[in-house]
């Protein structure tokens, strides 16, 4: 069995999420937005990668995994069913499965987290792409990237993940 962590980024600051990274001795970054900005200081696309770069960990950027404009609309605009109906349309593209075997390939040799900017991953895409990871042998775990100090604690037990079960999974 293979491992597979996710995290969002949303209420916390790129040190803290680098923390909680370098905690649970990650190895790869696997960014999952279309759009790798960001409005926090730090945590859009290249000042990212030079601040993992900088700490020893590689960042991926898999834009095709990343959610459409549309689904992106409709979960801003509450509609998750849309949401759900965009994005899975979208992850059944070929684009966004051969990244998906890529990350997956990835994931499988170096101990990977999945970001993307929602601090709950059930209000998220990475769920779904986590979804399809936990049926090809991953061990899925959802981390928050605003508490890294919790994953240092000696004897943490990090929760497994739980497809939209709520953040109540990660913490």
């Amino acid at each position: 069995m293979h491992e597979l962590y996710t995290i969002g980024y949303e209420g916390s600051s790129v040190d803290d999420l680098i923390a909680t990274l370098q905690a649970l001795n990650i190895e790869v970054l696997a960014d999952v937005r279309e759009l790798p900005l960001s409005r926090k200081k730090g945590l859009s696309k290249n000042k990212l990668a030079e601040r993992l770069t900088d700490v020893g960990i590689q960042y991926v950027h898999f834009r095709s995994l990343g959610d459409p404009k549309a689904g992106r609309d409709a979960a801003k605009a509450g509609d998750f069913d849309k949401f759900e109906r965009v994005f899975l349309a979208h992850l059944n593209t070929e684009s966004a499965q051969l990244s998906l075997q890529e990350l997956l390939k990835i994931a499988k040799g170096k101990k990977t987290c999945m970001m993307c900017f929602e601090r709950c991953a059930v209000h998220c895409h990475r769920s779904y792409i986590a979804d399809v990871a936990a049926t090809e042998d991953f061990e899925i775990y959802n981390l928050v990237a605003d508490r890294p100090a919790e994953y240092r604690k000696n004897g943490i037990t990090i929760p497994r993940y739980n497809p939209r079960k709520g953040l109540a999974a990660a913490e």
